[in-house]
């Protein structure tokens, strides 16, 4: 060894040395938290470099699936991903509350024993083991870390879900999701088709980016529509401050009279044939309850806008009412029946 070497060797320790004693000394001078904070981002970084990162798609170009967005990703892998956020937003379901919490909702509906027989143990698995992967953040940041699910296991938990309300399984409670479920899985089916008729014809190469997703956007508007709502909150707010019942935004719950009420004054105010024949077509079931609202059978050309009219017109003979009283006097005074006397006030108490 020469002369040159040993002092680059000497150089080499002495550095190495150096190093390690300046890093113990920096190490402690640097407070509890700190060294905490250190840790956790090489932590951080060590666990971020192993998952897989979005190779398409952006937050700010989700699915739009009629109030619901899903953002949605193609990972490096190849692999198509719905957030989990969205998917639970597709179908309905709060992100928390009961006895599940936040993110592991969904996990908690499939696993549950209502449905849970009705899904797949794979498809189980898969919602409380989200993939994991890295959103790039834009110019030189770190990028965030998503949580997701493969897109076709919202068909799985549409299919499950669809079994169960045919087997009379689903809870009253968990009526609404299988009705998105339903509207999911029709407008899955019509793009579906579009999409490998394209594929056949070789369309798809020729197609605006975006076509699919209009097309998915109209069905599925042209599905939603009738769950729409129609009564807004001030004609809810009117009618129980007149019968002194307990007003509270956002509750579906109402006295059972609300819906004679809303008969007398709404519906029965329609051309003579149209009440009956929204009986007809939505009767009254073992329960004592109709499976749908009366409003979701009327036409968007003609019903609804004469739906729309006289519930602005009765909110307004409420608003201005003082009594239960006054406002069927004027109600009468607006709406007279053939044979009535303006003078008699229709019926207000509870039946």
């Amino acid at each position: 060894m020469t002369t040159e070497d040993t002092k680059d060797r000497g150089k080499s320790e002495a550095g190495r040395k150096g190093g390690l004693v300046g890093g113990r000394r920096r190490a402690e001078s640097l407070s509890e938290e700190e060294r905490s904070e250190i840790a956790r981002k090489a932590a951080e970084a060590r666990w971020t470099r192993r998952l897989p990162v979005a190779a398409y798609g952006a937050s700010d170009r989700p699915l739009r699936i009629g109030d619901a967005e899903l953002p949605c990703y193609v990972l490096e892998d190849g692999r198509r991903v719905l957030t989990q956020g969205g998917v639970m937003s597709a179908l309905g379901l709060a992100k928390s509350g009961g006895n599940v919490r936040g993110v592991h909702r969904l996990e908690g509906f499939a696993s549950g024993k209502t449905v849970s027989p009705y899904f797949e143990r794979e498809t189980i698995l898969c919602t409380g083991n989200p993939i994991q992967f890295m959103i790039e953040g834009e110019g030189e940041g770190p990028g965030q870390v998503a949580h997701g699910y493969e897109a076709t296991i919202l068909a799985d938990i549409c299919n499950a879900v669809l079994s169960a309300r045919r087997d009379g399984a689903l809870r009253k409670q968990q009526m609404h999701i299988a009705i998105r479920c339903e509207i999911l899985l029709t407008a899955f089916s019509k793009v579906g088709i579009v999409a490998l008729v394209d594929e056949a014809t070789g369309y798809q190469d020729e197609r605006a980016r975006d076509e699919l997703h209009r097309i998915l956007e109209a069905y599925i508007q042209e599905e939603l529509r009738p769950w729409v709502r129609t009564f807004p909150h001030a004609f809810f707010r009117e009618m129980f401050r007149l019968y002194g019942w307990e007003y509270r935004e956002g509750s579906n719950k109402r006295p059972g009279y609300a819906g004679k009420f809303i008969n007398a004054t709404i519906y029965a105010n329609l051309p003579a044939p149209v009440l009956p024949e929204l009986r007809k077509l939505n009767p009254v079931r073992e329960s004592g309850r109709r499976s749908h609202a009366f409003h979701q059978f009327l036409t968007e050309e003609t019903g609804i806008p004469h739906l729309d009219d006289l519930i602005k017109v009765i909110t307004v003979l409420m608003r201005v009412s003082s009594s239960k009283s006054e406002f069927w006097r004027l109600f009468r005074r607006q709406f007279p029946k053939p044979g009535d006397s303006k003078e008699l006030p229709f019926p207000e108490h509870e039946e």
